[in-house]
């Protein structure tokens, strides 16, 4: 995502308390920007509803949703419009970034990491948009479109392009 997020809804941890749930429906203006930023047709319908609750036993938040969407991709092969129904639940663990005490960036693969809140904030609408694109088709393709690779020139020897270079004069 760019620097300008297209939808945002944030919340302080300190608002989350025992727990926290949320129906997010960005408005027509909203889903616009939205459409825009994922390069999508149209964005006709967008809702969530989020649940951000302490995880027991550690200094962490479970944030649990469904996310339901009605979309307008564009076919990859006919540029046609093509309507998808996006219905998907996820789950993602939220953790509170802790102070850097070095210079050093500690880089790791591991797929368990909690997302970081950085500032005391969770942005719900950034989740929100975040599993939107997970749900779309990166490569959207209509059903039934095929991909016809075109014909490939025949190929022209050197010769023949110098021939066709030569005057079509009968010296020769």
């Amino acid at each position: 995502m760019s620097a300008s997020l297209p939808y945002s809804e944030t919340v302080r941890v300190n608002q989350i308390g025992a727990g926290l749930s949320r129906r997010l429906e960005p408005d027509a203006e909203a889903r616009q920007r939205i459409a825009r930023a994922l390069d999508l047709q149209g964005l006709d319908a967008f809702a969530v509803e989020i649940e951000v609750k302490p995880t027991p036993s550690s200094s962490e938040w479970t944030m649990k949703g469904r996310v339901t969407a009605h979309a307008v991709q564009t076919c990859g092969l006919t540029l046609e419009p093509l309507p998808v129904e996006v219905d998907r639940r996820f789950s993602i663990q939220l953790a509170e970034a802790e102070p850097q005490q070095t210079d050093e960036i500690e880089v790791t693969l591991e797929e368990e990491d909690a997302d970081l809140i950085e500032d005391g904030k969770i942005d719900l609408g950034q989740y929100a948009v975040e599993q939107l694109v997970l749900s779309l088709d990166p490569f959207p393709r209509k059903p039934g479109a095929q991909f016809v690779q075109p014909e490939e020139p025949a190929e022209i020897s050197p010769f023949a392009a110098l021939k066709a270079l030569k005057p079509q004069d009968d010296q020769g």
